[in-house]
């Protein structure tokens, strides 16, 4: 299941194709606040702060865009065009020859939207690979999906019980961490975590992991039960 924040990302994705920027806009300014890594959203709230008079602001969108992804040719000629607005010819000069020669030489950056998608697809597919038992195959699809897009905490949950299936135990404590790290609120990365631990008899971890979700979601019957359960086993 996708997380909130991607969610949101599809929906003012949507709604910037649409043309209707001023909707998006909300949207895409909650992903950033969420998890402020997305280049593509950085540069499409530039071109909307742009399309406003917000020069300086898109200014600011711009060159965080640039921070994450330097090889973002169309954030570089967004910022171009939006220095030379303000009267910053040198520095709109310097944008416009950097991504030219990014054109020359070569660098190949896919299109976010194009990768959030094709992600998508790997996902779905290493799901049906998983589902199937077929744990090296859904592994290979969940490792390509974080190739394109490598902040999707709910692939990472994927590819850590994938792993834990396979008897890889340390790679997917890293990959159930990793989603933490990327979302806090993703309360499955805190379950699983709990679970892997537990499994390897690490009691008092698990415990702390599912308190954790319970803190982030009060209303999680099952980690309630795996509480209880444990609770049960230490009085037995």
């Amino acid at each position: 299941m996708a997380s909130l924040s991607e969610e949101i990302y599809r929906k003012g994705l949507e709604l910037f194709e649409e043309g209707k920027y001023l909707e998006a806009e909300p949207y895409l300014r909650e992903v950033i606040r969420q998890n402020p890594k997305y280049a593509d959203v950085q540069n499409k709230l530039g071109v909307i702060a742009s399309m406003k008079g917000e020069l300086h602001r898109a200014v600011e969108y711009f060159e965080a865009a640039l921070k994450l992804n330097p090889f973002y040719t169309e954030a570089l000629l967004n910022l171009a065009v939006t220095y030379n607005e303000l009267g910053e010819f040198q520095k709109a000069q310097e944008a416009f020859q950097n991504a030219r020669q990014l054109a020359i030489s070569g660098k190949k950056n896919i299109d976010p939207y194009l990768a959030g998608k094709l992600a998508n697809e790997h996902f779905k597919l290493g799901n049906l690979y998983f589902d199937m038992d077929l744990y090296e195959d859904a592994i290979d699809e969940y490792r390509k999906a974080l190739n394109l897009r490598p902040n999707l905490p709910d692939v990472r949950v994927k590819l850590g019980m994938a792993y834990r299936s396979t008897g890889k135990i340390g790679l997917a404590i890293q990959e159930f961490t990793a989603a933490k790290e990327i979302n806090p609120n993703f309360v499955q990365a805190w379950i699983q975590l709990g679970i892997t631990y537990y499994m390897q008899g690490h009691a008092g971890l698990a415990v702390e992991e599912w308190k954790k979700a319970l803190e982030i979601n009060p209303g999680l019957k099952e980690v309630k039960i795996y509480l209880s359960l444990l609770k049960a086993e230490d009085m037995s």
